[in-house]
């Protein structure tokens, strides 16, 4: 589907967000791994989460809504059926998060997903989890379907290559269901809802910087329930941080979004950028969340590598954007992790930008973009992947004429509000 976009005068109005995907997809999972009935308060949406939603009753968790903006989930102490077919759609998340708790469960359990998923590497989850005693098969060359057959489980030593809060987050849910303490080290720290949540749940984590473990046995699966207010997803806060910044007298503020310090690398860039922004914390267990606000202003480039990649690289396409309108050269390096996304976003976003007149060169790790470049209109293809579609949308708003994003309906991945966001804020 194709949806034409048009320059606007102003970004200006308050908008609370859908809830922090990357929190509702462990809660869904925790509350349905939970021997009682727990409840998760916010606006639960996208096509993501209704996967892992749909997962988690095939696995014989009551999922139930409760008013517009709840669910309310029965557990199963998961014990869960000897075999299922589970499809993850688009939700890289999903598929490695439930790869991971399945390990231990007695049974085979096959994870599909669309033709996206099915290009992502799970040869990173695969192997840690063979290492702890699991049989997990995949297709050539590491690729999904995932065919697990859970069973008893070892501790495990495991340093990842790459940092990934999946890959690890998969790792910490098998090492729950084994007996001993299972730790992960990474070469620079990735997010770290997983160990937050499963602490405060009870369970015995330690965290450090890039390192985490847990001490495993059964001590989560006999939790009588919980209740939990979900975060607004700073990733979908961050299109409308970008967009006020980059239209001239834009104003917006995000209320209630989550302000974990590992998934703060945008506010960072941006701040390192010039940005005008206020942010604010006003909660703390078991997710920092508060506000944030961004101004109009004129940015200046900047240099992005190293341990910023892994805090901010869902959002890296946005910093590409502003780095089309911010004063020199912007360098991002380090981030081949996003060659691997749902698609090619080094190559979908270079070729984007380029056709609506940035000046962009793609690397085999990264992008240099070269700024200020008056943005023209034109049609660009999102490539099927939520985040394109959206970081194009935000390029129309401050293009010289109408922009066409082919692919539109990506966006109901992550944020099927997005257009009825912008009619809010838009003028």
């Amino acid at each position: 589907m194709d949806h034409a976009f048009t320059p606007v005068d102003r970004i200006s109005g308050i908008l609370r967000m859908p809830a922090d995907k990357s929190i509702a997809h462990r809660s869904l999972l925790l509350a349905g791994m939970a021997g009682g009935t727990s409840r998760l308060s916010g606006p639960i949406s996208g096509e993501d989460l209704l996967s892992t939603r749909r997962c988690m009753e095939l696995l014989g968790a009551r999922i139930t809504e409760e008013g517009t903006d709840a669910l309310v989930v029965r557990g199963t102490g998961w014990n869960v059926p000897r075999e299922a077919r589970l499809y993850c759609g688009n939700s890289g998340t999903t598929m490695r998060l439930l790869s991971g708790a399945l390990a231990g469960r007695p049974g085979t359990f096959t994870l599909t997903g669309d033709a996206s998923l099915s290009r992502r590497p799970m040869r990173r989850v695969a192997e840690p989890l063979r290492m702890m005693g699991a049989s997990v098969e995949t297709a050539e060359r590491g690729l999904p379907p995932l065919t697990v057959q859970g069973g008893a489980l070892s501790p495990i030593s495991y340093r990842s290559p790459v940092p990934s809060a999946q890959v690890k987050s998969a790792i910490l849910l098998a090492g729950m269901q084994a007996d001993g303490t299972t730790t992960v080290e990474e070469p620079a720290p990735s997010r770290d809802h997983t160990e937050r949540l499963l602490a405060w749940l009870g369970c015995r984590v330690e965290r450090g910087s890039g390192r985490a473990s847990i001490t495993g046995g059964d001590q989560l699966f006999s939790h009588p329930g919980f209740e939990l207010d979900l975060p607004g997803d700073l990733s979908s806060a961050a299109f409308w941080l970008v967009a006020a910044i980059l239209v001239p007298g834009g104003s917006v503020r995000i209320e209630g979004v989550g302000l974990n310090p590992r998934r703060l690398g945008i506010l960072e860039i941006l701040g390192a950028m010039g940005a005008d922004l206020e942010i604010s914390p006003t909660g703390e267990q078991p997710e920092p969340v508060g506000f944030v606000a961004a101004r109009s202003r004129q940015l200046k480039a900047v240099e992005i590598a190293g341990s910023l990649i892994p805090r901010a690289v869902d959002e890296l396409p946005l910093v590409a954007l502003a780095a089309t309108q911010a004063e020199g050269v912007t360098v991002i390096r380090d981030a081949s992790e996003l060659r691997v996304k749902e698609t090619d976003r080094v190559a979908v976003l270079a070729e984007g930008l380029r056709t609506l007149g940035a000046k962009v060169e793609d690397r085999h790790d990264g992008l240099v973009i070269e700024g200020p470049a008056p943005l023209t209109g034109g049609v660009v293809d999102a490539a099927g992947d939520h985040r394109m579609a959206m970081t194009f949308a935000v390029a129309a708003l401050i293009a010289r004429d109408r922009v066409t994003v082919r692919g539109w309906e990506a966006a109901a991945v992550s944020y099927p509000q997005f257009l009825q966001d912008l009619e809010k804020v838009a003028g």
